[in-house]
């Protein structure tokens, strides 16, 4: 049984990564700090992981929490381009000292491998599709910038100190559990839960922007492999994540209103400084040396995504209604 360290544990994607340990009958240990992550993420199996309060700028604590560990999923980041145009200084701190600070301690521990979330916006707007991972990088935004700055430091601790490490840049991830009432979440959370109340979606820029939207499962998977693949395979290397197909922002907003029932029309505003015009990935790398291949499709995570948040609103408008009748 080996014990896996996740970073962010209590957010969107990190609390589905420790569902996911859990179901493999392996310990989980989890950290977050609750800047952006949710305890309710993980109430539920909170008697089943080892979870601690610990925040990445505490080398000390990252010490403590990295003993015994066998493998870590580095999920915990300020995952905001709008949020780093504002303080790049924050994003730099959580995002760059922060990984650091945990390679020290995964290396000092001697754990086996790190697995790192890293984002697709390093490709920047490079007009080349799909993006490969043999393309320049051209970060556009701070947050960008810190993203791959920790892909350069995951491969320089593999060099320097033999730590294996793998960096997986996730394309535009959406499934259960992101927070649509949060500044940092994706668009698609936003206009599932404004569609839902009858509420419009705003869309910046003309919509015609394309997304590799990549359903959750298919980064559970990915983690999974990443962690177990042969090192020659996978250490020191970087891999996209993502379904290898792209959609635009207004063909997104035409099948939402046929999942969600939504009979309005969408809002136009300004497009945002730092977001990239079009995201597709090559999956060639990631197919041929960890054996991926995405097991939900955009629709169908579309799908189930929506019906995730129908059933929470539901359950929201249930409890509000028993709170009503026993105080009347």
């Amino acid at each position: 049984m080996a014990t896996y360290l996740i970073t962010g544990a209590a957010g969107f994607i990190g609390s589905s990564l420790a569902r996911a340990v859990l179901k493999q009958r392996d310990q989980v240990r989890g950290i977050d700090n609750f800047s952006t992550g949710k305890r309710e993420n993980i109430e539920e199996i909170l008697d089943q992981i080892d979870f601690r309060e610990v925040d990445l700028l505490d080398l000390d604590a990252l010490h403590s929490v990295c003993q015994g560990v066998d493998y870590i999923f580095h999920e915990a980041a300020i995952p905001s381009v709008p949020k780093s145009v504002l303080d790049p200084l924050g994003s730099n701190r959580a995002n760059v000292d922060g990984t650091v600070h945990l390679l020290i301690a995964a290396k000092d521990a001697k754990v086996k491998r790190v697995v790192y979330a890293a984002s697709s916006s390093a490709y920047g707007d490079t007009p080349t599709l799909p993006k490969h991972e043999e393309m320049v990088a051209n970060p556009l935004s701070p947050y960008a910038v810190a993203k791959l700055a920790g892909e350069y430091y995951m491969k320089s601790f593999y060099r320097c100190y033999g730590l294996e490490t793998v960096s997986l840049r996730y394309f535009n991830i959406f499934g259960p559990r992101q927070d649509p009432t949060s500044p940092y979440s994706g668009v698609l959370a936003k206009f599932i839960t404004q569609m839902l109340k009858g509420q419009a979606p705003t869309i910046f820029g003309d919509g015609t922007q394309s997304r590799d939207f990549t359903y959750i499962e298919n980064v559970i998977s990915a983690n999974l492999l990443a962690a177990k693949a042969p090192a020659s395979e996978a250490a020191g290397r970087v891999f996209n994540v993502a379904t290898g197909t792209r959609v635009d922002l207004n063909e997104t907003f035409q099948l939402l209103k046929k999942l969600t029932g939504y009979e309005g029309q969408v809002n136009y505003g300004p497009e945002r400084a730092g977001d990239v015009k079009h995201s597709l990935a090559d999956l060639s790398r990631t197919q041929g040396h960890l054996g991926y291949r995405p097991v939900v499709n955009f629709e169908e995570g579309l799908r189930r995504t929506v019906e995730w948040y129908r059933e929470q609103a539901q359950g929201a408008e249930s409890c509000s209604n028993q709170a009503s009748v026993s105080r009347s």
